[in-house]
């Protein structure tokens, strides 16, 4: 959906393409007493896996984004579908943050560099817009989990009462959730390096016009990156911790939270799944890029390659 930067910030973050996650959770009660919710985990989690993939080959910067928040969606979908709709609900109001923190910052960014979006025709930008790098990164580091941001709460959490359900649909949604993971630690990191750290690929005449957005277009930055940061670690215990009654007879659930019970008690070892695929992501985004810059000829091969070639096919193809 083509759209000017603050409202994409607005419907991905709190109205339009949430509406349906929190319509899921509203209606507890029919999920509950229906049977339907695997299909519910298999969807949700069939969607993560796929919207990032997708995600991997894509130049806009704002579309880079955008699959981003279809993935997340898929997160929160399949949390609601593992009956955790307390979970769904946290990361659905983490997601808000540091999404929107997300959006806006790629607008600064494309309003300085005179309206262009292609991430391939930036690079170097870290030199001219500290602030928006400062932000985007943050929002990155959100997005993708990094211990002790507001995303590490809630999408660790899923992951969690996944693995703890001893069900083959919860295992396979564990599965593709920590995929998942994996792709949206690159493709964050190869927007920030494509955009920033890269040798510049940019129009003389855009670089002549290069320029920091306003105080007016960084202030609402600032609160989120801070919200990005914080609410999590703030608002965990309130909302999803062991016992909480937050939402009181709003959700129905029919286990009684049990499952939220075995996820505390997990091993260390299976906690840190979706860590280290993250790790992992982030390691080969910033192989590949400095590859790219030590050597443009091997990396030029590899692209020619049938191999290479058809899997980018696949990908772009959706």
């Amino acid at each position: 959906m083509e759209g000017p930067t603050p409202v994409s910030a607005l419907i991905h973050a709190a109205t339009l393409v949430t509406a349906g996650v929190f319509l899921i959770i509203r209606c507890s009660i029919l999920f509950e007493n229906s049977n339907v919710l695997f299909i519910v985990t298999l969807i949700g989690a069939l969607t993560a896996f796929f919207a990032s993939s997708v995600g991997l080959v894509q130049n806009d910067l704002k579309r880079v984004i955008a699959y981003s928040t279809c993935s997340q969606l898929g997160y929160m979908v399949f949390a609601a579908g593992l009956s955790n709709y307390s979970i769904a609900f946290f990361h659905l109001a983490n997601h808000a943050l540091f999404k929107a923190l997300l959006f806006l910052s790629a607008g600064c960014v494309i309003h300085g560099v005179s309206d262009e979006q292609d991430m391939r025709k930036m690079g170097s930008l870290v030199k001219f817009f500290p602030v928006s790098y400062t932000m985007i990164l943050i929002g990155s580091l959100a997005l993708v989990g990094f211990p002790y941001l507001t995303g590490f709460y809630s999408k660790d959490a899923i992951l969690e009462v996944a693995i703890a359900k001893h069900s083959l649909v919860a295992n396979f949604a564990h599965l593709l959730g920590c995929l998942a993971a994996f792709c949206t630690s690159f493709y964050s990191f190869r927007l920030v390096y494509l955009a920033f750290i890269n040798d510049t690929n940019t129009y003389k005449k855009y670089i002549d016009h290069l320029h920091e957005a306003p105080i007016l277009m960084v202030l609402p930055l600032m609160f989120l990156s801070l919200g990005a940061i914080v609410w999590g670690y703030v608002s965990r215990d309130l909302v999803i911790g062991l016992g909480s009654t937050t939402f009181g007879n709003s959700i129905a659930n029919n286990n009684f939270g049990y499952n939220l019970i075995d996820s505390e008690f997990l091993s260390s070892s299976l906690k840190n799944i979706p860590f280290v695929c993250t790790i992992f992501g982030m390691s080969l985004s910033t192989v590949l890029i400095y590859c790219f810059l030590v050597s443009k000829t091997a990396v030029f091969n590899l692209k020619m390659s049938v191999a290479y070639k058809n899997f980018y096919r696949f990908l772009t193809q959706k």
